[in-house]
């Protein structure tokens, strides 16, 4: 089977051919990063990251049939990246993750996170990704950017989104805001 039509339906702005791919090579990519044995948030990084090269360079892919090593590839790149980064650095623990180890009983040994928080932690996710989904062009691609590359600059973004740079801020804002709306609106709703 071709990805040819899936890579077509994505440029052309097919949000269920982008669902689908990612579908398809999550579980890959996942394991490709959990090789380099990252923690969590760097294998999480190293994933986003890799979608983001997608995302950055699809209108030039010349063998679309060969998308799946190009992904594989990249998220071995990206986990290295992040690997050699974070070589030699120390470890500093969460305040949060402090207070609790403190609050823990003294043989627990483990600091376990509190399910309830990662339960309402996971469904506010949720619920704000919905949220996203459902929002028009830019805003749409502006708040998938700005999860995927949180330290990228005002310029980098604006290009990447095809806009000029002085319509970043004034269109973040306005994302921001009819964002806001309908999360507000949502939650007003029984």
């Amino acid at each position: 089977m071709s990805d040819q039509p899936v890579i077509e339906a994505i440029l052309a702005g097919d949000q269920a051919a982008w669902d689908a791919l990612v579908t398809r090579f999550a579980g890959a990519l996942w394991s490709a990063v959990r090789a380099y044995d990252l923690n969590p948030a760097d294998a999480a990084d190293a994933v986003q990251g890799t979608w983001l090269r997608l995302l950055e360079n699809l209108h030039t892919i010349r063998d679309p049939d060969r998308i799946g090593p190009w992904l594989f590839t990249t998220a071995k790149r990206e986990a290295s990246l992040l690997r050699r980064r974070h070589r030699g650095e120390r470890l500093v623990a969460d305040p949060v993750d402090t207070e609790h180890a403190r609050s823990a009983p003294a043989d627990a040994g483990h600091v376990h996170a509190d399910p309830v928080l990662a339960v309402l932690t996971a469904d506010e996710s949720r619920r704000l990704w919905q949220a996203v989904d459902r929002m028009p062009e830019p805003c749409r691609s502006l708040f998938r950017l700005m999860a995927t590359a949180p330290d990228a600059g005002v310029r980098q973004l604006a290009g990447r989104l095809g806009m000029p740079s002085g319509s970043y801020g004034p269109t973040r804002g306005r994302c921001l805001n009819r964002l806001r709306t309908m999360l507000t609106t949502r939650e007003a709703t029984p």
